[in-house]
């Protein structure tokens, strides 16, 4: 299907945020819909798509690059749950080069092959770090490659400041053609203070949460038996809450460019958010929209 249209997604999030869980779930839930999915791992601990493949270690692309100087799409693409393809870009040997390099090889390599076209794939997952917005990592963003880029956020502050920085990178290359922003997932949202710290986020930056997902239990199972929730637990609340969130994903179109927060409006607003939550504690107040 030559002209078949390849829905490109990018995911990021700060290391540690639930991001590679998140991803993993939404590529899972879109396979069960009957979708051609890829999930391209671009960390360079090339352990993004480990539950869906049971927890097995897959060769990473630069891994068979440093092993042979011709490679073959065919010899890094391996199936995992439900025919997800699953890739792993990799990263540089210890101390050496740019942790972004094997997105950036990856992604040329593919390009070469035409392993998109060839696959006839629905949809392309990128689950990419946020921690830093730079070099191999932008790549989604800065060339276009990604369609959409949605980012993974809890109410942490950290959480936050990576978002905001993510923000400020499709900002800056959305004049050139860049990947502008569907929205906010939000995780690990259980305390209803958490909700509205993430809800006023979006509205100072001028954008939208998708879903709210809950941490739960039935996720730590799951991984444990190194499958993802939609695999392991099917019925459960949370494998609900992954597939509403991968129909929502599915069926986006319409992407902007966000507003993001200068680095002082950032810490002036977090400030504020903390003595909001230190006059809940002390039962001051109950509730607070905004506190900016």
């Amino acid at each position: 299907m030559a002209n078949k249209k390849i829905k490109q997604i990018a995911i990021y999030g700060k290391g540690g945020i639930g991001k590679s869980t998140t991803t993993s779930n939404i590529s899972a839930a879109l396979v069960k819909q009957g979708f051609k999915v890829m999930q391209f791992g671009c960390d360079p601990k090339s352990d993004s798509t480990n539950t869906l493949r049971g927890g097995k270690y897959i060769p990473t692309v630069l891994d068979t690059l440093r092993e042979k100087t011709t490679v073959k799409a065919s010899e890094v693409i391996h199936e995992g749950f439900g025919g997800v393809y699953c890739v792993e870009a990799g990263g540089p040997a210890p101390g050496v080069g740019c942790a972004g390099r094997g997105i950036i090889t990856a992604v040329q390599l593919f390009k070469q092959q035409r392993v998109f076209e060839e696959l006839d794939l629905d949809f392309v997952i990128y689950d990419v770090l946020g921690d830093v917005v730079c070099g191999g990592f932008a790549v989604p963003i800065r060339e276009g490659i990604a369609e959409h880029v949605f980012t993974v956020s809890s109410a942490d502050f950290m959480a936050v400041y990576a978002a905001n920085n993510l923000f400020r990178g499709i900002h800056k290359y959305s004049n050139a053609g860049g990947a502008l922003l569907g929205g906010v997932i939000a995780n690990s949202i259980n305390a209803p203070y958490a909700k509205e710290i993430i809800d006023d986020f979006v509205k100072q930056t001028k954008t939208q949460v998708v879903e709210y997902v809950p941490r739960s239990v039935t996720v730590t199972q799951s991984e444990l038996q190194g499958k993802t929730t939609i695999e392991a637990a099917p019925n459960s609340e949370q494998a609900k809450i992954y597939t509403r969130l991968a129909l929502k994903i599915a069926e986006h179109t319409e992407s902007k460019v966000p507003e993001p927060l200068d680095v002082h409006e950032l810490r002036e607003w977090a400030s504020k958010w903390a003595d909001h939550l230190l006059a809940l504690e002390t039962g001051e107040v109950t509730s607070k929209a905004s506190c900016i």
